[in-house]
């Protein structure tokens, strides 16, 4: 038997560390070559790293969350037949070459965005002296089963183990996993153990609610990956740009009766029209007018690139978190071809099939919240973009017309502009344009 040493891969593009999104094997699991190890995310992507031999892992160099340099020590791995490094002497490991994901993940990122402050640095650890964590990973669990005691919650300070799948769908449903016994290894709350407790099932775990007691439990949730990306790029935004926000209703009555009618008289191919395709058609129509929306600003340079074609990101909200796929040439699109797009590329957003090239270059951004849009909303600028238009939804008002009030589907736009490059005037004139678009729907098609 002998060692073999695995060290951060270059992955290019001047990338200078990354960091660890999660563990896909664990110290003492056996890995077949080309097995991914882990997953790792840079400023653009995430990036599966695959073990290059067969072997059994005896040292990891950091856990998830933490930024480790591109050469530096990563894994160790006991093999068969020759290794390539002896304890104690220099290392002469070679890194193995980067595989890109089928689910690579990626958010829309300004230009100018720097890497988070205060990154933590990587930690020397060795096998004899590390005590190892559990990975986050649902199928990396080695220890021996261990169960908590009935009717009692975890003892303080020790955390639910749990995938990062059962975590989410645990919060969406306001389950605190601490109070979930879990039957996998090493007590893994499983989807099983979960919908065990939702039925009530679960004889180990008293709810605190029922018992009466109060909660005093703290869960930390380490902020990696993805939410730590869109962390960075939502702080550097806002302390960067300037922002105006300008928010008008509409009337959009006469566009949801023209919805609705061709809606009914689609094809079963097509899909079903919301009210994004008309939204986007009535932006690319505005922008000939005012083609200063229709731009990216690099202030480190002092200039403004306006662009031709209409490139709209579509803000997306997925498991892991907003990514923004684009729409290119929207002015080339009708209704229906904007509908296909729009369903193709969020879905791939949402499964994380997204290509890097669909998830970035957009000149203008729009945000929906669709039925849950409320009233108004104050939407942060997709840097280095100028404009970003938020969709709020639509409801029924009491509107006066004629003498009277009369009940009118009505829409707010809330919509956010670069303060240093978009006057409010012009940011006005361009938003009364679209609502003058979808007031009158035929103008659309003229």
């Amino acid at each position: 038997m002998s060692n073999y040493l695995i060290e951060v891969p270059d992955i290019g593009e001047g990338i200078a560390e990354v960091e660890l999104v999660e563990w896909s094997a664990s110290v003492g699991q056996k890995v077949e070559e080309d097995d991914v190890i882990c997953v790792v995310m840079t400023d653009k992507a995430t990036v599966e790293i695959p073990s290059p031999v067969d072997g059994e892992i005896t040292w990891q160099a950091c856990e998830p969350g933490d930024m480790i340099a591109v050469g530096a020590e990563f894994v160790k791995l006991q093999v068969e037949g020759e290794g390539n490094y002896v304890e104690g002497q220099a290392s002469v490991a070679k890194a193995p070459e980067l595989q890109d994901t089928s689910t690579t993940t990626s958010v829309a990122l300004p230009q100018q965005a720097e890497k988070p402050d205060d990154v933590k640095k990587q930690r020397e650890k060795t096998p004899s002296d590390t005590e190892y964590k559990t990975p986050l990973a649902s199928n990396v669990f080695q220890a021996a089963p261990t169960r908590h005691s009935s009717g009692a919650p975890r003892p303080e300070g020790e955390k639910p183990l749990a995938s990062p799948a059962v975590r989410r769908r645990a919060m969406e449903a306001g389950i605190k996993l601490n109070y979930v016994a879990g039957s996998g290894p090493a007590g893994l709350v499983t989807h099983e153990d979960l919908d065990a407790y939702i039925r009530g099932e679960s004889s180990s775990v008293v709810s605190q609610s029922q018992s009466g007691l109060a909660d005093h439990s703290i869960e930390e949730v380490k902020v990696i990956g993805l939410r730590r990306k869109i962390a960075a790029i939502m702080q550097d935004t806002m302390q960067r740009i300037p922002h105006f926000t300008y928010v008008e209703e509409i009337d959009v009555s006469e566009l949801e009766r023209l919805r609705s009618k061709l809606n009914k008289e689609k094809d079963e191919e097509q899909p079903k029209l919301t009210m994004l395709p008309f939204f986007i058609k009535a932006v690319v129509i505005a922008l000939r007018d005012f083609p200063e929306m229709n731009a990216k600003f690099d202030d480190n340079k002092n200039i403004v690139y306006r662009y031709g074609g209409v490139h709209v990101g579509i803000a997306t909200q997925t498991d892991s978190g907003l990514v923004v796929p684009v729409l290119r040439h929207a002015e080339t699109h009708d209704l229906w071809q904007s509908a296909n797009e729009i369903k193709r590329l969020s879905g791939a957003a949402r499964g994380g099939t997204a290509k890097p090239e669909e998830l970035s270059g957009s000149s203008i951004t729009i945000s929906s919240l669709g039925p849950l849009g409320g009233v108004v909303t104050t939407p942060v600028i997709n840097s280095p973009e100028v404009a970003i238009l938020g969709i709020n939804k639509v409801s029924k008002r009491p509107v006066w017309q004629d003498g009277g009030f009369v009940p009118k589907d009505m829409m707010n736009i809330s919509s956010s502009f670069d303060h240093r490059i978009i006057d409010g005037w012009e940011a006005t004139l361009f938003i009364q344009r679209i609502k003058s678009l979808l007031e009158s729907p035929a103008t659309l098609f003229m």
